[in-house]
């Protein structure tokens, strides 16, 4: 994941603890390091995915929602810091659903303007090396790979993403489906995601959504997807 997503400045909080006693007082001092996300700019034109994802897509997509995500994230954060920095307990446990939804589909948006690219410039075709290997190992070969991915992305109920994620554990690559923005962590390394959100097609394929997972992979950039797979 590129470490531009998050530009870090250290913002250090101090809380003076005093504990009455008759030999002395305890001090204790606590820091936080907050980041503030940042829309990521993509490393291509809005029309450069034509036709498979159209630049009004792109754009809508990038700058209105990937920047709703953005913003939010950025204020549950700011929340989150002011509730812990009072002990506030019930906040920060409900604040985590925001963190988790608009932190998620800020992670999942700039991992998916990586993982395509323009058909002239690296898009589409078929995975080579050890990612090629690591999906015939699962999936016995890339149509049939392709083939369970977009019955994956078929079978997810309202929305969500579909992802091929590397197993930390096994090193065996999978396909997975996550609901709304959820991201992907723990055991797994996300390698490919495709998003079924609604705003990802809409405009473009309308209800034909089995048209706009068909058509991606002709944009998808399978060097990035294979330099995650370490």
């Amino acid at each position: 994941m590129s470490a531009t997503l998050f530009r870090s400045s250290a913002v250090a909080r101090s809380a003076l603890r005093a504990g009455a006693s008759k030999r002395a007082a305890s001090v204790a001092s606590t820091s936080f390091i907050r980041g503030k996300a940042t829309l990521p700019d993509l490393p291509y034109d809005y029309g450069a995915l034509e036709p498979s994802i159209s630049g009004k897509i792109m754009e809508l997509h990038h700058k209105m929602h990937h920047q709703t995500y953005v913003n939010g994230y950025n204020t549950a954060s700011e929340q989150l810091a002011a509730a812990e920095s009072k002990q506030d307990i019930q906040s920060i446990i409900a604040l985590q659903p925001l963190i988790n939804f608009h932190g998620g589909g800020h992670v999942n948006h700039s991992l998916f303007w990586e993982n395509l690219a323009p058909s002239q410039k690296g898009g589409g075709g078929e995975p080579g090396g050890k990612l090629k290997t690591a999906i015939e190992s699962s999936y016995k070969d890339f149509a049939s790979f392709k083939s369970k991915f977009n019955a994956a992305l078929a079978g997810i109920q309202g929305s969500g993403w579909a992802w091929l994620v590397k197993d930390n554990e096994t090193g065996q690559v999978l396909i997975r489906t996550y609901a709304n923005q959820d991201p992907v962590v723990g055991k797994f390394t996300p390698l490919l995601g495709i998003d079924a959100w609604e705003h990802a097609y809409y405009l473009q394929y309308q209800n034909r959504k089995a048209e706009y997972f068909n058509a991606v992979w002709d944009v998808v950039n399978w060097k990035a997807v294979e330099g995650r797979l370490r």
